[in-house]
């Protein structure tokens, strides 16, 4: 089930920049989903006659809404051909990561669904259109899968990352699972043998 957001959102107001804009300016704004723990940020680009500033991380903003602040690992993926898709991936517990995704050149569709055992919206999921232009980010916390589909070639995604990379605990779903029923934007152009190959949801969990 794909849902939109409800209004449960935060205008975060940071301090004066060097730049020249003052205090009060709002810099991001916070929006939970139906998805609890899923967050949308989105980044408030400050915009005069040079250009833009734009804060993309502020660990107190971060804290202020009661998310995670560290980030042990930072990747970047970059997909050739508009089309490509990558997911459904998660780490199990007691391996699980909290991450930041968001795209930095092109556009992706950006998929998450949770897996969560006691979750009231277990096995939905939630979709967002991220671009180079919006700057928009998606706030995963543990016990959700993440996929992400590129609506452009020469995509590149920025992912930050709470947990190190555990490999025996690196795992997935299908990406056309019909226990999820993702309404994909295209059929996969690229897609990997092991994305391929995820098991159904049950073998997975287990």
């Amino acid at each position: 089930m794909h849902f939109t957001s409800r209004p449960r959102t935060r205008k975060i107001a940071g301090p004066p920049f060097l730049g020249g804009w003052g205090q009060g300016v709002v810099t991001v704004r916070f929006t939970e989903t139906e998805l609890s723990g899923v967050w949308l940020i989105e980044p408030m680009p400050n915009i005069d006659d040079r250009g833009s500033f734009t804060r993309t991380f502020c660990e107190k903003e971060m804290a202020d809404c009661g998310l995670a602040t560290r980030f042990v690992q930072h990747s970047q993926s970059h997909s050739v051909h508009k089309g490509t898709l990558r997911g459904m991936h998660f780490q199990k517990e007691p391996y699980g990561e909290v991450k930041i995704v968001s795209c930095i050149r092109g556009a992706i569709y950006d998929v998450v669904v949770d897996l969560r055992p006691t979750s009231p919206t277990r096995h939905r999921w939630k979709a967002f259109e991220l671009t180079a232009s919006n700057k928009s980010q998606i706030y995963i916390p543990p016990g959700f899968a993440h996929g992400l589909q590129t609506l452009t070639d020469h995509a590149e995604v920025s992912y930050l990352i709470s947990q190190f990379y555990v490999p025996q605990a690196s795992t997935g779903v299908r990406y056309d699972d019909p226990a999820f029923a993702i309404d994909w934007p295209m059929e996969p152009s690229v897609l990997s043998e092991r994305d391929r190959t995820w098991p159904r949801l049950d073998a997975a969990l287990t």
